[in-house]
């Protein structure tokens, strides 16, 4: 298949896992994936595609460093390593913020700002992130640096806006920890407001530097609108939204139901999702900062119900207690959304042993070009 692979840097970076394989194979190699994983449960539908299954990333980030000819570099980690792969432009990536990134790596060489070295822990520029909200048009940039003094400043933002004036904010993060992580804790607003929104479903989401936001929103739309035609929420149900993070998916609900309640550990995620509410006007959903396990073992014990639980866990899935408080408070339908269909199989297997029957399931292509692929299940409480 080697005359299918479109990226020159395929076999050096690892990021497209099975570009090697044609579009209509890989989705082939995904359905056989799921099918042969949790077909077992119930029929699965075909998976929905991707009518352009190149550009999607709406979230770009690039490391900095230097060659062994000590050229400045920027592109991704090669897979399971912390060795650059340089990257100008990918075919998976949104085309302005490649070009952003490479208006950058220019910028630092004429502007003389050093990269930061990783084992030495010294330098500047550490990596950029770059968001784009597709429907909004707007741009955040976010220099990631590994300490605040930010020589030249104002002449290097100048400079960075006049090449590129479609650019809504720029944030600089410090992150001078020897860590794995992207970014830091500490952030400073150099220009715009820090933040940039983006319409999803009809509604207006508030993303800022640290908040997760889907990373194809073509497909996310798919994805969301799926899950509420499976949940099939009426007025009077009480909806949780548990991992609901900075509240997506449960203000997507709210239009239907009569209350949400989303759930969130991480409390910078609530504080993003209790704006995104206000943004939209939406006065009937709540966010809690808690563990979602814990809440609804809480309500159980209360004797409160909740007519639907819509979850939305991380790769690793959902961990045991979280899975034991979903058949304690048992709702009549559980929405499953996965990213991982093996950590799928196993919290399926759990709940199809305890009151649990998986009626429906659709899988999602929303990572063209990966090995990923997502899935919606519903459930019903026998």
């Amino acid at each position: 298949m080697e005359k299918d692979i479109k990226c020159p840097l395929y076999k050096k970076c690892g990021g497209c896992q099975i570009q090697n394989l044609s579009y209509e194979k890989q989705l082939e190699f995904k359905m056989k994936k799921v099918v042969g994983l949790i077909g077992r449960f119930h029929h699965v539908e075909d998976i929905i595609s991707m009518d352009n299954p190149y550009h999607y990333r709406n979230k770009v980030q690039a490391a900095f460093g230097r060659d062994k000819q000590n050229r400045i570099i920027s592109g991704v980690y090669q897979s399971s390593t912390h060795k650059i792969v340089p990257v100008d432009d990918c075919l998976i990536e949104d085309r302005k913020a490649d070009e952003i990134i490479v208006t950058i790596r220019k910028l630092i060489k004429s502007f003389k700002i050093k990269t930061f070295d990783d084992n030495k822990m010294t330098g500047f520029l550490r990596h950029v992130l770059v968001k784009r909200g597709f429907s909004s048009g707007e741009i955040m940039v976010v220099l990631v640096t590994g300490e605040e003094q930010f020589k030249s400043k104002r002449s290097f933002i100048n400079a960075l806006l006049q090449r590129h004036p479609d650019i809504t904010t720029i944030v600089q993060n410090i992150n001078n920890r020897r860590t794995s992580l992207v970014l830091g804790n500490k952030s400073i607003v150099l220009y715009g407001e820090g933040t940039i929104k983006e319409q999803l479903c009809g509604y207006t989401f508030s993303i800022s530097p640290k908040a997760f936001y889907q990373i194809n929103p073509v497909q996310t739309e798919i994805l969301y609108n799926k899950a509420m035609e499976f949940a099939e929420i009426s007025k009077d149900d009480i909806v949780i939204d548990a991992y609901c993070g900075t509240g997506t998916i449960g203000i997507i609900a709210s239009k239907y139901a009569g209350r949400v309640i989303g759930v969130e550990l991480n409390k910078d995620a609530v504080r993003d999702a209790k704006n995104n509410a206000k943004l939209n006007g939406i006065k009937n959903i709540d966010f809690v900062c808690a563990d979602a396990g814990k809440y609804m073992v809480g309500l159980a014990e209360e004797n409160l119900k909740a007519d639907v639980v819509i979850m939305d866990p991380p790769r690793a899935g959902s961990d045991i207690n979280f899975l034991k408080s979903v058949v304690k408070l048992s709702p009549k339908k559980v929405v499953y959304i996965s990213c991982n269909p093996e950590t799928l199989k196993r919290d399926l297997t759990y709940l199809s042993k305890n009151k649990y029957k998986i009626r429906k399931i659709q899988p999602v292509d929303m990572f063209p070009h990966t090995e990923h692929v997502e899935c919606v299940v519903l459930m019903s409480r026998v």
